[in-house]
């Protein structure tokens, strides 16, 4: 398990990608994620979405994060 911020932990052998959350159609993408199948985790605590990550089966979290602190802390470096 890794630590993605706030004290939130996730299975980090699951997850198949880790995005900058800086384009429009990224942020569309995730809100249409959460709205259809409510399998968006937001893992912010209000502060400003930095990456998104997503795991196996369609199931992806947000945190305020950089995708490279993420990265190093799945070691996937």
């Amino acid at each position: 398990f890794v630590n993605i911020g706030f004290g939130n932990f996730i299975n980090s052998s699951q997850i198949v990608s880790i995005a900058e959350q800086i384009s429009a159609p990224m942020k569309r993408m995730v809100e249409q994620m959460a709205r259809s199948k409510g399998s968006a985790v937001d893992a912010t605590q209000g502060e400003k979405q930095i990456s998104h990550s997503y795991w196996k089966r369609s199931f992806g979290f947000s945190s305020a994060l950089t995708p490279e602190t993420l990265t190093a802390r799945c070691n996937l470096t």
